[in-house]
């Protein structure tokens, strides 16, 4: 069987729990203080539960967080470029105590996980928006998003009790775990890896070409959830993802 590298960090983690374990941890989280969560947090959660950012088991520390948007590194010195962080207002945090769990629900009344809060602390939204994103200007989408945060994150563990609708994508989305599988049962040993949120145009498919003459796969993962007003339309995007793969196959 076909040795993979280590998943990153060192470990591929899971934090969803199902069967009778989930139907335990759903009825315990009725009688939770809850934290109402966005459509971003509910993503963040289901990677992290799904071990999509693997090493993290939860929502960044203090000690991580700093760690990240000043050295690019988790504290323990794993290579991370971005926090993943849980905000919150002043007011809120303080509704929370040390070692508590909290059940945290999206805007649809769904109980996506539950969250051992370990520490709050504040947020450095300046030094964080010019280290990650090379700018405080608020014109940068990613900059403005920040600033709308809460000025506190709550950090720890989450489990995760339910993944969100991926809709009409259902069926093209795969876990860690899977794509993992997939490579051994196809016997890759070195794999190509091509994220992009627009259609496959023609550089692309030169690199990715170019790629597979030194690779034995390529995996293409496209991005299906919010992107810009003016992006071309997810599902035209993922049919041109599946003439393009035949190309390539060709």
């Amino acid at each position: 069987m076909t040795q993979l590298i280590e998943a990153h960090g060192g470990e591929l983690v899971n934090r969803e729990v199902i069967g009778a374990d989930r139907e335990k941890a759903l009825e315990e989280a009725k009688s939770l203080k809850t934290l109402e969560v966005n459509n971003w947090e509910i993503s963040d959660i289901e990677l992290i539960g799904i071990g999509g950012f693997s090493p993290l088991t939860g929502f960044m520390g203090k000690e991580d967080y700093e760690s990240v948007i000043n050295n690019t590194r988790l504290a323990n010195g794993t290579v991370w470029s971005i926090p993943i962080t849980l905000s919150v207002s002043k007011e809120k945090a303080n509704e929370f105590e040390v070692g508590e769990k909290v059940a945290l629900k999206g805007q649809d009344g769904v109980v996506y996980a539950t969250l051992t809060v370990e520490e709050t602390f504040e947020a450095n939204k300046e030094l964080e928006a010019k280290n990650v994103y090379g700018t405080t200007d608020e014109a940068h989408p990613g900059v403005k998003k920040l600033y709308e945060r809460g000025d506190i994150y709550i950090g720890g563990p989450i489990t995760l009790l339910n993944r969100p609708d991926h809709g009409e994508f259902t069926d093209f989305y795969m876990d860690p775990k899977e794509t993992r599988q997939m490579f051994k049962d196809l016997g890759w040993k070195t794999i190509v890896g091509f994220q992009t949120r627009n259609p496959v145009h023609r550089a692309h498919e030169h690199i990715q070409k170019t790629a597979l003459e030194a690779v034995d796969g390529l995996l293409l993962n496209p991005l299906v959830g919010e992107t810009k007003s003016d992006d071309i339309p997810a599902d035209v995007r993922m049919e041109s993802y599946q003439v393009i793969l035949k190309k390539l196959l060709r």
